[in-house]
C-alpha cells in the first residue's frame, strides 16, 4: 500500500506474514463483533477489515480497552479504520492483529461517501499525520471502484425467515423454544433498546416486511390461567414509544442467548440500519424473536446504501396502498370464512390500532385468532344467553385481546346455533389441524389459524384514565362457514 520515504502502513497481506511484530495497518471495515466484557476486567470487540491486498477474507483486529466507551464504535460498514502498533498473532490457523491498550492506537474515518479527513473517533494515543490522507483517499477510491460491498451475499428479510434454520438479517434498530434457524445475513433497522429486567436488554428491529405466521402449540385450556403473551417483554412498552414505531412490518425482539450475558446490547445504535450475521431466529410462545450469540457479528450500513433505500421504498409503498397493509402472507386475500359490514373500507394493522390518535375508534383488520377464552363452545354464553368471550388476535405487527359481547357475538356466530355448529365455527377460526371434534383432542391439537378480516372498535372503562383503560371489541363481523 505504499513505498519510499512516506511508507507508513503495511498491506494486510504483508502484515499477516509479520508474526509477533508491531505493525501499522489501515483498511475498510466489513463487520464488527458484538462488544462484550472479557474474562478479566477489560472490554473487548473484534473488527474485521480488508484492503486491496486481501479483500476476500480480510483480517480481524481484536481490541481490548478499559471500558466500552474506549472501544471502536464504527458507524457503518465501509468506513475506514487505521491501527498503529498492533501485534500480529495466530490462533490455530487464523492470523489476527492484537490491539494493546498500553501502546496501540486507532482512528476511524467515514468511508466512500465522505471527503473529509477528520476522524470521527480516535483512541487516546492516536497522533495524526498528513501522510495518512493519501492512504484514506486511496481506500475510498478503491472501495468505490471495486464494488466489493456489492458482492456480499444478499441478506434475508424478516419475511423469509423459517423455523428450523439459521440466517443473516438486515434490519433497523427501533429503540434500545421451538424450532431454531441461524441466519447469516439479515438487514434491519434498530428502533429501540430497553432494559427489560436488571442487566437484561432487548433490541427492537424492523425491516418493513412481515415475519411468516407460525403454528400455535399451546393448550386451549391453559389460556385462562397462563395466556399467550401479547409481547415478549415482561411489561408492554409505553404508548409514547409505540407511537414512534412503524405501523407496517414486524418489529422483531432480539435478546442475548443464555450464557452470553456479557454482550453489551445497550451500546447498539438506535436509528441505524445494521446487517446481522449468524443471528438465531426462533419461535417462542408463537412469536418470533432473534437471539444474539457470541459468534454474531454486525455491519452498520449508511442510509445511502442501496438495500436500505429499497427497504424504505417498499415500506413507503405499503403505507400508501389501499390493501398492502394486509399481512404479506395473506395475499391475494384472507380466508373467506368471515364477512364484515364494511367490505370497502381499507385494512389497517394492529399497530395502527394501538397507536391511533383517538381513544375510541373503529378499524378493519386482517388477523389470526390464536386463542380464546372460554374455549368450550357450550360456555361461549352466560347462563342468561349473553355471549361473552375474549379472543387473542395477532397480525405481523402486534397481538391484542378483543372481546366478543352480546349482540356482537350473535352477529359473529349467526345467532345461537347448536353447540356442534359452534364447535365447527370455533375450529375453523382457530385453525385446528385434524378432523376430530372432541374437545379433549381439540385442546391438544396443533393450531394454524387462517387470516380473517374483522372489525374492531376501541373503548375505555375509566374516564379518569382513558388510555390506561382502553379495550377492544369485535363488531360488524360474521362467521359464514
Amino acid at each position: 500500500m505504499g513505498g519510499g520515504d512516506d511508507y507508513r502502513f503495511m498491506a494486510l497481506e504483508d502484515a499477516m506474514a509479520s508474526l509477533n511484530q508491531k505493525v501499522n495497518i489501515i483498511g475498510v471495515v466489513m463487520e464488527m463483533g458484538m462488544p462484550k466484557r472479557s474474562k478479566g476486567t477489560d472490554c473487548f470487540c473484534s473488527v474485521k477489515i480488508v484492503d486491496q491486498s486481501n479483500w476476500s477474507s480480510g483480517i480481524s483486529v481484536n481490541v481490548f480497552a478499559e471500558n466500552m466507551e474506549k472501544l471502536p464504535h464504527v458507524e457503518s460498514a465501509g468506513d475506514i479504520i487505521q491501527f498503529s502498533h498492533v501485534v500480529m498473532k495466530t490462533h490455530g490457523q487464523e492470523v489476527y492483529a492484537l490491539f494493546n491498550k498500553k501502546f496501540s492506537s486507532f482512528a476511524i474515518f467515514e468511508g466512500k461517501y465522505d471527503e473529509d479527513f477528520s476522524p470521527y473517533q480516535v483512541s487516546s494515543k492516536f497522533r495524526p499525520r498528513d501522510q495518512d490522507k493519501k492512504f484514506i483517499r486511496g481506500l475510498r477510491k478503491w472501495l468505490t471502484d471495486s464494488g466489493i460491498d456489492k458482492g456480499m451475499k444478499e441478506p434475508l428479510s424478516l419475511r423469509e425467515i423459517r423455523e428450523g434454520e439459521r440466517a443473516d438479517l438486515f434490519c433497523k434498530y427501533t429503540e434500545v423454544l421451538i424450532s431454531i434457524r441461524l441466519f447469516d445475513v439479515c438487514h434491519e433497522k434498530i428502533l429501540h433498546i430497553c432494559e427489560v429486567t436488571k442487566d437484561e436488554w432487548m433490541v427492537f428491529v424492523w425491516d418493513g416486511t412481515d415475519t411468516p405466521p407460525v403454528s400455535i402449540e399451546t393448550k386451549l385450556e391453559d389460556e385462562m390461567d397462563n395466556p399467550l403473551p401479547l409481547q415478549l417483554e415482561s411489561l408492554p412498552l409505553c404508548r409514547d414509544i409505540l407511537c414512534t414505531f412503524p405501523t407496517v412490518g414486524t418489529i422483531l425482539r432480539v435478546v442475548v442467548a443464555e450464557g452470553s450475558e456479557k454482550l453489551s446490547l445497550h451500546l447498539l445504535k438506535v436509528g441505524k440500519w445494521v446487517r446481522f450475521l449468524k443471528l438465531i431466529c426462533e419461535v417462542h410462545l408463537g412469536l418470533w424473536r432473534g437471539v444474539l450469540m457470541p459468534s454474531t457479528r454486525l455491519r452498520y450500513l449508511p442510509d445511502k446504501d442501496l438495500l436500505v433505500s429499497q427497504r424504505q421504498r417498499l415500506y413507503d409503498e405499503r403505507l400508501v396502498s389501499k390493501w398492502e397493509r394486509m399481512p404479506l402472507s395473506s395475499f391475494p386475500w384472507p380466508s373467506r370464512i368471515t364477512e364484515t359490514d364494511y367490505e370497502h373500507v381499507p385494512f389497517v394493522t394492529l399497530m395502527d390500532v394501538l397507536t391511533h390518535s383517538e381513544v375510541t375508534a373503529k378499524f378493519k383488520c386482517v388477523v389470526r385468532v390464536v386463542a380464546m377464552v372460554p374455549w368450550h363452545a357450550k360456555d361461549f354464553c352466560s347462563p342468561s344467553g349473553t355471549y361473552r368471550m375474549r379472543l387473542t388476535l395477532e397480525d405481523p405487527t402486534a397481538r391484542i385481546h378483543a372481546f366478543v359481547y352480546a349482540e356482537d357475538g350473535e352477529q359473529l356466530f349467526e345467532g345461537h346455533p347448536p353447540v356442534d355448529v359452534l364447535e365447527r365455527k370455533r375450529n375453523k377460526l382457530l385453525g385446528v389441524v385434524g378432523e376430530s371434534e372432541e374437545d379433549s383432542e381439540i385442546n391438544d391439537a396443533l393450531r394454524n389459524p387462517p387470516w380473517v378480516q374483522c372489525c374492531i372498535k376501541s373503548y375505555y372503562l375509566d374516564k379518569g384514565d382513558v388510555w390506561g383503560s382502553r379495550r377492544y371489541r369485535i363488531f360488524g363481523t360474521k362467521l359464514v362457514r
